[in-house]
């Protein structure tokens, strides 16, 4: 059976690409798992599997320079948000690059060039096998070249150990305390860290309306707005018990209500 390590700093993603890895190439067994650079060599060491997923960017040794020390003992696959490092990734010999989130669709493309290369470097110990490195480019070239999203179009989540991937229009509304952002939907609950200052920088304006310092609402969720009898206004949510607080500073979004 193939072996493989998988080194990302985020273990969310890590979930996600074993997770992912499991439904495209079952016969690959996970033998490890690191959160940076310097655990990744350490595994590989100890391991000796014959691929490694690297993250790009992870705090102390970076997934390049990772690679540079794994040299030849693993076949390398860059899994990163990062496009920009493209060339450099297959100028240290990388098999394959691919982008996150890493679709099924597109790792099936790169079990197919790994099986490729792992059948040839095994009937040929030692040889160089070429996997049409130019082609590779210019598939990433075009990747790269195509209009990306202005805003953020899905959320990563977590739901007890399970990781969930949720479209951004499916989303109710975000509320954040001191530790976590939770992520209502009309089916589920779920939790992120990153906080609702940077949600609102990421989503779409016109979609998500901050009404507090701690929560974002979709407007097409917004049912009306009401006043208690403190005087406070309330943004009522569509099917949802909760009442959303808004800020003094966010009442002039709902004057033209």
């Amino acid at each position: 059976m193939p072996t493989a390590i998988i080194a990302d700093d985020e273990r969310l993603m890590r979930d996600q690409l074993r997770m992912r890895l499991e439904q495209v190439w079952p016969e690959l067994e996970i033998v490890g798992e690191a959160k940076n650079g310097d655990e990744a060599v350490e595994l590989v060491g100890q391991h000796k599997p014959d691929l490694t997923f690297l993250d790009i960017r992870m705090p102390g040794k970076t997934g390049m320079e990772a690679a540079r020390e794994i040299g030849e003992r693993s076949q390398i696959v860059f899994v990163t948000a990062y496009d920009q490092y493209a060339v450099e990734a297959f100028e240290r010999g990388a098999v394959d690059y691919v982008l996150k989130p890493s679709e099924p669709e597109r790792l099936k493309v790169t079990v197919e060039r790994l099986k490729t290369r792992l059948e040839a470097t095994r009937a040929a110990p030692g040889a160089v096998v070429n996997d049409s490195v130019t082609a590779m480019l210019s598939q990433l070239a075009e990747k790269i070249a195509a209009p990306k999203p202005k805003h953020l179009q899905w959320i990563q989540a977590s739901i007890g150990q399970d990781l969930r991937m949720i479209p951004v229009e499916e989303i109710l509304f975000f509320r954040s305390d001191e530790k976590y952002t939770c992520v209502q939907t009309e089916k589920f609950e779920a939790l992120i860290r990153k906080p609702v200052r940077d949600l609102a920088e990421e989503l779409d304006p016109s979609l998500f309306w901050q009404i507090h310092r701690a929560t974002l609402v979709n407007v097409n969720a917004i049912e009306g707005v009401t006043r208690d009898i403190r005087g406070r206004h309330l943004v009522l949510i569509k099917g949802r018990p909760e009442k959303l607080e808004v800020s003094r500073s966010f009442l002039h979004l709902f004057k033209q209500m």
